[in-house]
């Protein structure tokens, strides 16, 4: 077959509250070897994480379960009670929190502080929602519109948005307030590098006819992506690395479009495009 065009998103791969948790992790490795634990998975690249324990960084479940002196707070942040266990533990934190994640945190204990009734739009569970939620007791999160129909609502209404939510999702949440309070403050805290690639995984996607979304399961934002592209393009595929890629998906392709999510570092989109290219020449 002919060689098919592979584009890669104008926007795509590891943001700078990734790269920025991944440079403070490895600093900190490299002055305390084998004295550093993550709480939680540092970031959500299953690859990533595994790269990290064979150079010595372990996951701690929690701040109880850690054995190392230097505990780092992972890039989606934790509540403040975390923190003080912590302290109170003895050991020596490294925040590597995302600071567009810290605004949401200050956005929505400001709000419930200042008497509205905080609504996080976001995941339920996730651990930047959590986090948010630490910060802001009270605060409710809601997933969808649908999801606030069984909300009772109050007069003054706060929002804040998990960073990696779609900003289609939010208007949508957004719509259904207006008319049903009698304030609504809200802080649009989706963070612009998700915006960025959530953009440019929309156009790419409708001018290919297959598109490759690379990064965890697990990442919200890559999940995302993966939605995004699968509205415009019916042959998209989610992957965490190339061996999950299958010669049949290129099989009549003459575009093929690459995008990943912000956890994904920039040798991995590159490990894909190889990998395609090798397929491609196969057929």
């Amino acid at each position: 077959m002919t060689m098919p065009t592979i584009e890669i998103a104008a926007q795509a791969g590891a943001c700078y509250g990734v790269e920025r948790a991944l440079r403070m992790v490895k600093e900190a490795s490299s002055l305390h070897e084998n004295t550093v634990q993550t709480l939680g998975p540092l970031i959500h690249n299953p690859q990533v994480v595994q790269q990290l324990e064979k150079d010595g960084v372990q996951v701690a479940s929690s701040v109880d379960d850690a054995t190392a002196n230097v505990v780092v707070i992972r890039s989606h942040g934790v509540a403040p009670e975390v923190v003080e266990r912590a302290h109170e533990l003895g050991k020596t934190m490294l925040d590597a929190t995302c600071p567009y994640v810290k605004k949401v945190h200050h956005a929505a204990k400001l709000l419930e502080e200042q008497g509205y009734q905080v609504l996080v739009v976001g995941e339920a569970g996730h651990p930047e929602v959590e986090g948010t939620r630490g910060n802001a007791p009270s605060a409710l999160v809601i997933g969808s519109p649908e999801e606030l129909e069984a909300v009772q609502l109050k007069r003054k209404v706060g929002v804040v948005v998990q960073t990696t939510q779609s900003s289609a999702n939010l208007q949508a949440i957004l719509s259904c307030l207006l008319g049903k309070v009698e304030e609504l403050r809200v802080f649009d805290t989706i963070c612009a590098a998700t915006s960025e690639r959530q953009a440019a995984a929309a156009d790419l996607s409708s001018r290919v006819d297959t598109m490759i979304v690379i990064g965890g399961r697990i990442s919200a934002n890559t999940t995302r992506l993966a939605e995004i592209c699968s509205a415009t393009c019916a042959n998209t595929h989610h992957i965490e690395t190339p061996d999950e890629l299958e010669a049949s998906w290129f099989a009549t392709s003459k575009h093929i479009g690459i995008t990943a999510g912000a956890s994904t570092p920039a040798n991995q989109i590159q490990a894909v495009h190889t990998a395609i290219v090798n397929l491609c020449e196969q057929l």
